[in-house]
């Protein structure tokens, strides 16, 4: 703050004032007790201060652990953590590790189906868990289908189709043509690749294609 302070009083730098006052609200809400992450900036300030990288400004999970009886609308404890990090825009998710516990030693996924349906839930703590942290860091999953094999890649949302093909491989970034695309939904409701293309349900996207959570893609590259 000192070195930011004097650059900002000689006048040089006309970003440093600005600067400086950010650090400044930082300082006094740091001093409160309370987390960066929750100190009234927008996101053009966060982004003049990013590089202070600090520790409490990070997004964060709070992950309640309560019994079987307050696993579905939580209890006082949880409305507790609720309240105390309302400002934190932070994911909260409330799991019981007794049940997460149970739904591990059965087999079938119909057997946990069941299992959840009759506590009166519609996914395990773990599901919840995984959505949440993906939401939290903004990220999305697109899939690659194949005759071998299925699967999916986790990428940042706002990716384009040549980045998103650069988590495969960066040859199939730099090399990138077009990708075929089609949506998971889709492809399971009518059951094939086939029917998507009867219904238009497949498309063709080039380079400027902003990747979809849940996209089905198949990428021509040449290198």
């Amino acid at each position: 703050m000192q070195r930011i302070e004097k650059v900002a009083k000689i006048g040089i730098d006309k970003d440093a004032k600005k600067t400086f006052e950010i650090y400044q609200t930082l300082k006094a809400h740091l001093e409160k007790g309370e987390s960066a992450r929750s100190a009234p900036l927008s996101e053009t300030d966060w982004e003049i201060v990013s590089d202070l990288w600090l520790l409490t400004a990070k997004p964060v999970m709070y992950v309640c652990n309560v019994d079987e009886g307050s696993v579905v609308n939580g209890n006082k404890y949880v409305d507790m953590v609720r309240e105390k990090v309302k400002n934190e825009n932070a994911e909260i998710i409330v799991i019981a590790a007794a049940i997460e516990a149970d739904i591990a030693e059965l087999e079938s996924y119909e057997d946990r189906i069941a299992f959840l349906s009759d506590l009166g839930l519609t996914e395990s703590g773990v599901s919840k868990l995984i959505k949440s942290a993906y939401q939290l860091l903004q990220l999305q999953t697109y899939f690659t289908v194949g005759v071998k094999e299925v699967r999916a890649w986790t990428i940042h949302k706002g990716m384009t189709a040549p980045q998103a093909a650069g988590v495969i491989h960066t040859d199939f970034e730099k090399g990138f043509i077009r990708a075929e695309v089609m949506q998971y939904n889709d492809f399971i409701s009518l059951g094939s690749e086939q029917a998507c293309k009867e219904v238009g349900k497949l498309s063709v996207e080039g380079k400027e294609y902003v990747v979809q959570d849940g996209d089905i893609m198949h990428f021509r590259f040449n290198v």
